[in-house]
């Protein structure tokens, strides 16, 4: 069963008051996430190893092999804007009750856990992500990994957000204003009910 590219839950159009626009959405959903897609399918198809395995067991299967770094690449990008799409929302920015108590009890406050969050994001040197993650001691916490890594790989914890920081997710809007992206993330964008649902589904 080849992999495929998820619908986008909102329609391309459904950001752009937030900051997002619809050619931003249409290039990195059509062009950027579904050349992913098709590159990973390309490896499935001549690697019998690779056959019959979960995207989570690709990852996983192929890390760390300098060899199979393509692979892991681009699994690791399909896997990471899956959890993108669903990490936006049109009425993004209001934290339902039960992560703000939770991200209050691990971070001192929210303004904390947000400024942390802007910190790993904007410090990432080139192309990777911020991830908001629940760790194995129960404990929200702030990661970032480069390029096409991600908490499943590195063993951070179940992911409840993450933010896309190549250029292509922000370039159109922001041009090279990337702190403004993420601000703009935070507090107009990010989907804190999904992350809330990853929470209480641990």
């Amino acid at each position: 069963m080849a992999f495929e590219l998820p619908s986008l839950p909102f329609a391309y159009n459904a950001l752009a008051n937030r900051g997002m626009c619809q050619e931003t959405l249409e290039l990195h959903h059509d062009k950027h996430h579904q050349a992913y897609v098709t590159a990973l399918n390309g490896f499935v198809e001549s690697k019998p190893e690779l056959q019959g395995k979960s995207l989570e067991e690709i990852i996983l299967m192929v890390k760390g092999k300098p060899d199979m770094a393509p692979v892991f690449n681009n699994a690791g990008q399909h896997w990471n804007h899956i959890l993108f799409w669903q990490n936006l929302a049109p009425k993004g920015g209001e934290i339902p009750h039960a992560l703000s108590r939770k991200l209050v009890e691990d971070f001192g406050t929210i303004e904390k856990f947000k400024a942390d969050f802007k910190a790993a994001a904007a410090s990432q040197f080139g192309s990777g992500w911020a991830w908001l993650v629940l760790g194995s001691d129960g404990k929200l916490k702030v990661t970032k990994t480069a390029n096409g890594s991600n908490p499943l790989a590195e063993g951070q914890g179940k992911v409840l957000l993450g933010l896309d920081v190549w250029e292509h997710s922000y370039y159109l809007d922001f041009r090279n204003r990337r702190p403004d992206y993420i601000t703009n993330y935070l507090d107009k964008l990010a989907n804190y009910e999904f992350a809330e649902a990853q929470l209480q589904s641990a």
